[in-house]
C-alpha cells in the first residue's frame, strides 16, 4: 500500500461471536490490514446474522491482540449511554493503548437505541443530541487533562461536576459519522474527523466540501483532519457465492431507504424478503474478481479518504483476508 493510506478491517459484531471477531481482527493485521473498526450494536440487523456483543469489551481484546488503530464505528452517545459514559470508556481505551484508539460517534438507530423504551425522536433532534453529547465529551477530555471538573446543563443532558480520573496523555480523536451535508458541516466545526459509508462519489464529494467549510469556519485545516470510510463488499470464490452471501447475510445493503427508524431484526428480515439481486447495483460490489474490488476501493482512495475499513459481508472471512492481503491491498495507490 502507498504511504499515508491505511486499509483496515471492519469487524462485524452483528455477524460473529466476539472471540471469532477478535481472531479475525488479529488475522487481518497478519495479512496487511492496518486497524480495526468494530460495530456497536445491541441487536443484529437480521436474526440470520445472529450476534451483538458489547463493543467496548471486544475493542479491549482487539487492543491486546493487535498493534494497529481501533475504534467503535460508530457508537451513539445519546440514548443507551449518557455521553459521560462514552467519554469514560473511550478515555480508558486510549489510556491503555496510547495513540491507537479513536472514538467514532453517530446519531443512533432505533434498532439499538429504542431498547431502553424512551421516545424515539426525528432525525433533526437525534443530530442535535449527538452534537450536545460531543460538547460534553470534548469538555470532559479537555478539562480532565487540565485537572479540572466539568459540569453541563443543556437541552438534552445534565452533568454534575466531575472529571475523568483515568485519562491518556492525549485525548482520542472524535470522528463523526454522517451521510448528510448539514451534519458534515457541523462535524467539520465540532469534531476531529469524518466517517461515512460507501456512496456515489459525487455525494461524498459534496460531504467533503461541507466538512471542509465547517472546519475552516472553526479555524481548522480540513486537509489535516482524517476522512474515514467504511466499505461493504461481497467477495467469494464465485460470483454466485458472493451474491448468495450478500442476500443472506447483508440484505440491508440492498435496501434503498433510511433504516434508522426500524426497531426489530425481525422487521428487517421481513423487508429483506423484498430485496432482489439488482438492488445491490451501484451500492456494493459483489464479485469473485479481486480486481473489481480493488478498482472500487481505488476510487475512494483517489477521492481523498485517508483510512478505509473493509467489511466483507459473507462469513468467509479467513479466505477473504488472505486473498485481499495478497491481491488487493498491495496494488492500491495513493
Amino acid at each position: 500500500m502507498a504511504d499515508g493510506l491505511t486499509i483496515g478491517y471492519a469487524a462485524a459484531l452483528e455477524q460473529f461471536h466476539p472471540t471469532e471477531a477478535v481472531d479475525y481482527s488479529a488475522r487481518a493485521e497478519e495479512h496487511g490490514f492496518s486497524g480495526v473498526m468494530a460495530a456497536d450494536h445491541f441487536q443484529p440487523w437480521t436474526p440470520t446474522q445472529g450476534q451483538a456483543s458489547f463493543v467496548w469489551n471486544v475493542l479491549t481484546a482487539v487492543g491486546e491482540r493487535t498493534r494497529g488503530d481501533f475504534g467503535p464505528g460508530v457508537t451513539a452517545p445519546t440514548f443507551r449511554y449518557h455521553p459521560a459514559m462514552v467519554a469514560q470508556a473511550s478515555a480508558t481505551l486510549a489510556a491503555m493503548y496510547p495513540g491507537r484508539h479513536w472514538l467514532g460517534l453517530g446519531s443512533g438507530e432505533a434498532l439499538n437505541e429504542h431498547i431502553i423504551g424512551g421516545y424515539w425522536p426525528e432525525a433533526a433532534e437525534r443530530i442535535n443530541r449527538m452534537f450536545e453529547a460531543i460538547e460534553i465529551i470534548r469538555k470532559l477530555f479537555t478539562n480532565s487533562l487540565a485537572g479540572k471538573d466539568t459540569k453541563h446543563a443543556g437541552t438534552f443532558y445534565k452533568l454534575e461536576s466531575t472529571r475523568l480520573w483515568t485519562m491518556p496523555e492525549e485525548a482520542p480523536p472524535i470522528l463523526v459519522a454522517t451521510g448528510g451535508p448539514v451534519t458534515a458541516k457541523r462535524a467539520g466545526k465540532h469534531a476531529d474527523g469524518l466517517i461515512t459509508v460507501g456512496a456515489p462519489l459525487e455525494k461524498i464529494g459534496g460531504l467533503f466540501e461541507k466538512f471542509a467549510a465547517g472546519a475552516r469556519e472553526a479555524g481548522k485545516d480540513p486537509d489535516a483532519m482524517p476522512k474515514v470510510l467504511q466499505l461493504h463488499l461481497s467477495w467469494a470464490p464465485t460470483d454466485e457465492e458472493a451474491l448468495a452471501n450478500a442476500m443472506e447475510q447483508w440484505p440491508n445493503g440492498g435496501m434503498k431507504f433510511p433504516k434508522a427508524d426500524i426497531r426489530s431484526p425481525y422487521d428487517f428480515a421481513a423487508m429483506a424478503k423484498l430485496v432482489r439481486a439488482e438492488d445491490f447495483a451501484g451500492r456494493m460490489v459483489i464479485s469473485a474478481d479481486p480486481d473489481a474490488h480493488r478498482a472500487e476501493i481505488q476510487k475512494y482512495v483517489d477521492l481523498g479518504f485517508d483510512r478505509i475499513y473493509l467489511h466483507n459481508v459473507g462469513r468467509n472471512q479467513a479466505e477473504w483476508l488472505e486473498v485481499f492481503g495478497r491481491d488487493v491491498l498491495p496494488k492500491l495507490a495513493r
